[in-house]
């Protein structure tokens, strides 16, 4: 088993890239079922995920080229049916959460679709009602074997019609817009979620002949078309590598530039960021952080405690806030990191604690960090990745930390990002990859 060895206490210096968005890759590559005809996709980051999807489709019959670095042409003219009924299909969707965006565009081509109960990240419930419910307001019927935990959803005949979500759930939101497209007469998709790779996803649509009005908004009307074309598509940067980098600048007092970050795109992420007092910089595109010896908390108006809560975007990505929370334990004050979406998120402080970090967790949801303000520095440790994230914020802690700590289970992030030990080696860190 792959493991890290991070040499903590020096600090970084240069300019980083991120990848391309992991979530709006998983999106985009489903929806390329939705045409025969070929679609390019650009900026596709290198990462486990990803990858894994793209040969899952490789395997469900789809031609795949891979024609530059990160460039990929896809062409689903023809679906093996009786490979989704196999057991490579099934052990393969359940490694990967995505898995079960298949399903929407499956069902708009095909009139039917297939996919175990996926796996992913173990961060507590994450429900799919949000998806089915959507999948039958369309038309489809729906059946779940609970013995072989199997999807199966079946409608040959969608027709548009008006639903209000009972959440914003963004690959809900994805995989609903994609059954859609095709069906006939008009869809109204209310409490939408309206992320900017949801965005990415309609804007595509439209390109390849969908009729999709509303972008950026929480209400999507979809006017259905009979077929779909081809096109080409560029993913954004991510921008959960965006604000781990962020995280990572001031936790080790490194100066670093981010570039080509589309900063339009990450919404009140600086913003947040600057609430811990972390000083950044918009130039052009890029985002320039000065080394900071020190970053202090705000408070409220009323003197308060700060709370940094996830919500539906435009509010904070979830995705972030386990970086907050690490950055957090070497800042001057306290702040309250609210996890409303995900009970077992917050669950890695332990190991946050273990190293000597002042964090109360006050229930599933929640915990009270108060700062260090650098003046006494992290412990290494041994420690686990438990989700991609976590694992992100545990490899920033274990650099900023005095001594050398080891990270099991590193899996976990290489599902989210590409080559993480050699891109920060290169800008002066110490992680040494190896096998245990």
């Amino acid at each position: 088993m792959a493991i890290f060895k991070v040499e903590g206490g020096h600090r970084l210096s240069g300019s980083i890239t991120p990848q391309g968005a992991k979530n709006e890759a998983l999106q985009i590559i489903c929806a390329t079922l939705l045409t025969s005809e070929r679609v390019t996709v650009h900026n596709v980051p290198q990462i486990l995920d990803v990858m894994q999807l793209i040969e899952l489709l490789r395997r469900m019959g789809v031609e795949i080229e891979r024609i530059a670095e990160g460039s990929y042409t896809f062409k689903a003219r023809d679906i093996d049916f009786e490979y989704l009924k196999s057991d490579d299909y099934r052990q393969r969707c359940m490694r990967l959460r995505g898995s079960v965006m298949l399903i929407g565009p499956l069902l708009a081509r095909f009139g039917m679709g297939y996919v175990p109960k996926p796996g992913g990240d173990k961060i507590g419930r994450r429900r799919l009602d949000t998806h089915f419910l959507g999948f039958q307001k369309l038309g489809a019927k729906f059946d779940f074997d609970i013995a072989d935990e199997f999807f199966m959803v079946e409608g040959r005949n969608l027709k548009g019609t008006y639903m209000l979500l009972d959440e914003a759930s963004v690959t809900g939101t994805a995989n609903i817009i994609m059954a859609a497209v095709m069906a006939r007469g008009t869809t109204t998709i209310y409490n939408a979620a309206c992320e900017p790779y949801i965005q990415q996803l309609c804007r595509m649509l439209n390109r390849m002949g969908a009729r999709i009005s509303g972008i950026a908004s929480n209400l999507l009307t979809i006017e259905g078309v009979d077929l779909l074309g081809g096109t080409k598509h560029t993913l954004l940067p991510d921008m959960i590598e965006v604000g781990s980098f962020i995280g990572m600048a001031a936790m080790t007092r490194s100066e670093l530039t981010i570039k080509d970050v589309s900063y339009d795109n990450l919404g009140i992420i600086p913003a947040q960021f600057r609430r811990l007092g972390i000083q950044l910089e918009q130039r052009g595109d890029d985002i320039y952080i000065p080394q900071q010896d020190h970053y202090s908390i705000d408070t409220f108006m009323d003197g308060s405690i700060m709370t940094i809560a996830d919500a539906p975007w435009p509010g904070l990505t979830p995705d972030l806030l386990s970086i907050f929370l690490v950055v957090a334990t070497q800042a001057k004050g306290s702040v309250l990191i609210h996890q409303k979406m995900f009970e077992s998120r917050l669950f890695f402080v332990d190991k946050l604690i273990d190293m000597g970090a002042q964090i109360i967790l006050c229930d599933p949801h929640r915990a009270t960090v108060i700062g260090h303000d650098h003046n006494i520095r992290l412990r290494a440790t041994r420690m686990t990745s438990p989700d991609i994230r976590a694992g992100v914020a545990l490899l920033i802690a274990a650099m900023s930390a005095e001594g050398v700590s080891t990270i099991q289970n590193i899996d976990q992030i290489d599902r989210g990002y590409k080559e993480i030990d050699t891109r920060l080696n290169a800008l002066g860190a110490r992680i040494t990859r190896m096998e245990e």
